[in-house]
C-alpha cells in the first residue's frame, strides 16, 4: 500500500480525496515543489519552502511551511513506504471556495505530500546524456511577474505530448533500421525545449537550460518567463564560486547549436548533459564529442558535493 501525506497525516493513496469546490481543482489556484532525498534527507528544502511560501503569499493562500514538521512527515512516509530515498512532490492547493472568481484570501488550503521511488536513471545517463528536441509548442508567459510553479500545467502537458510524438517517431525509425538484428535499438532519453513567442530559448518541459561556449556558461534569463529553478540557482552559485564566467540573457536555438556543451537541470536528476540537439524537421547534430563535457562534469561533481549525495 502506498501512503501519501494529506494535511500532515499519512493517508493510503486510494483514500485521499479533495473537494470538488477546491480552487486548485477548479481554477488551478495552487503551487507545488518537487525535490528528492539523499540518505533520507530532503535536498535544499529551505530553498524549496522559501519559493513555495512566497508563491502562496502572492496567491493569497495561507501556508506556514514549517521545516521541522515537513521533515518529520517525510521521514514517516519514507518508513511507511519502505523507501530510503524518494521523489517527493509537495502540493499546496488553495482549498474550497465559491463557484466564481473570488478575491477573498483562502482559509483552508489542502497540503498534499506525494512520494514515489526515484527514477532509475543509471550512470549512463550522466555519461551519454540526453537528446534535446526543439519544440513548436511555445513557452507561455507567466501568470504573475515571475513564473510560479503552479498547478496550471497545461503548457507543459502539451509540450510533453509533442515530445512524445517525436520520441515515438524516432523509436519507429530506429527499430526499422535495426530490423533483423538480435534486439531493437533503444531510443536515447529526451527532453523538450520550449522557446518564447519571439523565438528565444526558454526552458525544458521539466528543466532549466545551460550551455557552455569557449569556457563561459550561459543560461536564459528569468525575463524569458522561465521558472527560477532551485537547481539552476545552485549551479549559478557554484559556477561563480569556482571561477567560471556566467551570463544570463536571451539566446537563440542557433546559438545553442554552436555550444561546446549543453546541460539541463532539475531537482530530481540534478545536472544532465545534452549530447544531441534535434529539430521537428528531422535535423540532428551532436554536441561536443557525444559524452558529458568537462565543465558539465565538474559542475555535477560540485553540485553533488554541495547537496551531500
Amino acid at each position: 500500500m502506498t501512503y501519501i501525506g494529506v494535511n500532515g497525516k499519512p493517508t493510503p493513496l486510494n483514500e485521499a480525496v479533495i473537494s470538488v469546490m477546491d480552487h486548485g481543482f477548479m481554477y488551478g489556484m495552487g503551487l507545488f515543489e518537487t525535490f528528492r532525498t539523499y540518505g533520507g534527507r530532503p535536498c535544499l528544502l529551505d530553498r524549496h519552502l522559501e519559493r513555495l511560501r512566497e508563491g502562496c503569499r502572492v496567491l493569497g493562500i495561507p501556508y506556514e511551511g514549517r521545516r521541522d514538521r515537513l521533515e518529520a512527515e517525510i521521514a514517516e512516509l519514507l518508513a511507511l513506504n519502505g523507501l530510503e530515498d524518494s521523489y517527493l512532490r509537495l502540493t499546496v492547493s488553495a482549498g474550497p471556495g465559491p463557484l466564481g472568481l473570488t478575491t477573498e484570501p483562502y482559509a483552508e488550503p489542502k497540503v498534499i505530500l506525494y512520494v514515489k521511488p526515484l527514477p532509475n536513471s543509471g550512470p549512463e545517463l550522466y555519461r551519454l546524456g540526453k537528446t534535446l528536441w526543439r519544440l513548436s509548442t511555445p513557452r507561455n508567459t507567466p501568470e504573475s511577474g515571475v513564473r510560479l510553479k503552479s498547478l496550471h500545467y497545461m503548457n507543459n502537458m502539451l509540450a510533453r505530448r509533442e515530445l512524445a510524438e517525436y520520441e515515438r517517431r524516432t523509436a519507429r525509425a530506429a527499430n526499422a533500421e535495426g530490423a533483423g538484428t538480435a534486439a531493437a535499438v533503444r531510443p536515447q532519453p529526451a527532453e523538450g525545449m520550449m522557446l518564447t513567442a519571439d523565438g528565444f530559448l526558454a526552458e525544458g518541459i521539466a528543466s532549466n537550460l545551460f550551455f557552455v561556449r569557449n569556457g563561459k556558461l550561459y543560461t536564459p534569463e528569468i525575463g524569458t518567463g522561465i521558472l527560477p529553478g532551485i537547481t539552476r540557482r545552485t549551479v549559478l552559485e557554484l559556477a561563480g564560486a569556482h571561477g567560471w564566467a556566467v551570463e544570463e540573457g536571451r539566446y537563440t536555438w542557433d546559438e545553442l547549436r554552436g555550444a561546446n556543451e549543453v546541460f539541463v537541470t532539475n531537482s530530481i536528476q540534478e545536472l544532465v548533459p545534452v549530447t544531441r540537439l534535434a529539430e521537428p524537421g528531422g535535423r540532428e547534430i551532436s554536441v561536443g564529442d557525444g559524452e558529458i563535457g568537462k565543465v558539465t562534469e565538474r559542475l555535477l561533481y560540485f553540485y553533488r558535493e554541495r547537496v551531500g549525495s
